[in-house]
């Protein structure tokens, strides 16, 4: 072995699915081989004991919100939290920035926003709005991974709503381009019928935004989705996924070879309705988290390999946009501040239900490197980006608030003890984060499409 290169080894290495001694050689930011544990030398290298070494996390579901927003998250916030947590690629979602990526020039304003703030690697998934089909070829050669819409209201005016209509106008184009459809998979009809019954209802009870959001929205979401995809031949993905009852009309889906993927996220393994404080509007997400029962079903889908990823869809807000002072459920910004946290919250779930680690890295490492394209991510092998969390599975932490990196602290993980100690984090064989510190803060990269 050349001096030159350097060493990363542990007695707990993930290697093609097992955990194995190792020792992992680096040359020009990508894996260069894998090697016999006790095969290095005593130049470059690290020797991490007994501490597991993972790819890193890829997180294919995030909200940055730059350039517009950037009071609720920015760049530099967020991909500090990333580093922190082990992530070391991310795909941003188009809308909360302002403009919302549903053109190439948006998304060059985005490309520019980010410029110097990275501290891990970024893409960005482009829009489907009304009326912006002809812009759909130019952001993907652009270099956008995919396309996110919404099948209600998003909550932002800049990024409206589509329509089953709106649908059949783009799928072809879509379909042309084999790019994938991301879809926040609610349909308007069950939840306008389900609030109009709410009218004078108590918005701090959680059983309420629970009752607003039903099952139904969602389970007739996708069985729409499914006709479309299988009418169109559409790559679609349906993401964060909560409702339980709409996993057997996905799994015959998949079945059929009708070409559709789906993620869920943290917040709905690792909550049950039943244990959410009323007024507690941190916890608010959309479609919500629902009842225990519904949560030990998501997770038996998790361990018969169901799920192609989980994501955190991080998406934090300033304080007063989750109406902390009133805990108005109704009124409040629906999401879940996660990002820095998505190892430790699933690994403590999973570690509870039998799921090992390397089921785990399958959903939060390969498999959405895989989903999003990113062929040189989410793998320890030969050729690969050598990007790795160390961490320490067996150790558990109280979750600070105040000591994440998220613009926002505001989180529902806030006091819980979780499982998972992030030790390092490696992107492209350079340790960025070592034991609570930053040895890096800008080395992360624009991904391009096709260029990683």
């Amino acid at each position: 072995m050349k001096r030159s290169q350097k060493v990363i080894r542990s007695q707990r290495v993930l290697i093609e699915g097992r955990i194995r001694p190792a020792a992992i050689a680096i040359n020009n930011e990508q894996v260069a081989a894998i090697l016999d544990h006790s095969d290095f030398d005593h130049g470059d290298q690290f020797d991490f004991g007994n501490a597991v070494i993972m790819p890193g996390i890829v997180d294919t579901h995030v909200h940055i919100n730059e350039p517009g927003r950037t009071e609720w998250e920015g760049f530099h916030s967020a991909t500090l939290a990333a580093a922190a947590g082990g992530v070391t690629s991310m795909i941003e979602m188009p809308l909360n920035s302002i403009p919302a990526v549903t053109t190439a020039d948006a998304l060059n304003k985005k490309i520019d926003a980010a410029k110097g703030k990275l501290a891990v690697d970024v893409g960005f998934w482009g829009g489907v709005v009304p009326g912006n089909v002809p812009h759909l070829r130019e952001m993907y050669d652009a270099g956008v991974f995919g396309f996110k819409c919404f099948l209600v209201p998003s909550g932002v005016p800049e990024f409206e709503a589509v329509t089953e209509s709106d649908l059949r106008e783009a799928m072809p184009e879509l379909t042309a381009l084999n790019a994938a459809l991301l879809v926040h998979s609610e349909l308007p009809g069950p939840i306008e019928e389900a609030t109009s019954q709410l009218a004078n209802a108590d918005g701090k009870k959680y059983s309420i935004w629970l009752r607003s959001r039903p099952s139904t929205a969602e389970d007739e979401a996708i069985a729409m989705l499914i006709r479309l995809s299988k009418e169109f031949g559409t790559r679609v993905h349906v993401v964060h996924l909560s409702s339980a009852s709409a996993v057997p009309l996905l799994t015959r889906a998949k079945a059929e070879d009708i070409e559709i993927t789906v993620e869920t996220c943290p917040h709905y393994l690792a909550f049950a309705a039943e244990d959410i404080p009323d007024g507690a509007t941190q916890f608010k997400c959309a479609p919500p988290i629902r009842e225990r029962e519904n949560q030990e079903r998501l997770w038996d889908a998790v361990r018969s390999g169901f799920f192609d990823l989980i994501a955190s869809d991080h998406s934090p807000a300033p304080a007063e946009m989750k109406c902390t002072g009133t805990g108005d459920f109704m009124r409040a910004w629906g999401g879940i501040a996660s990002l820095q946290l998505i190892l430790p919250i699933v690994w403590t779930q999973a570690r509870a239900r039998a799921v090992d680690i390397p089921q785990l890295a399958k959903l939060l490492c390969r498999g959405p490197a895989q989903f999003a394209g990113l062929g040189r991510k989410g793998a320890i092998a030969p050729g690969c980006d050598a990007d790795f969390v160390v961490w320490q599975p067996e150790e558990s932490f109280r979750v600070d608030a105040q000591a994440l990196y998220h613009r926002h602290k505001l989180t529902p993980y806030a006091g819980q003890t979780l499982y998972g100690v992030i030790q390092s984090t490696f992107l492209r064989g350079q340790q960025i984060y070592s034991s609570g510190k930053f040895l890096a803060e800008e080395n992360g990269r624009v991904l391009i499409r096709g260029n990683a």
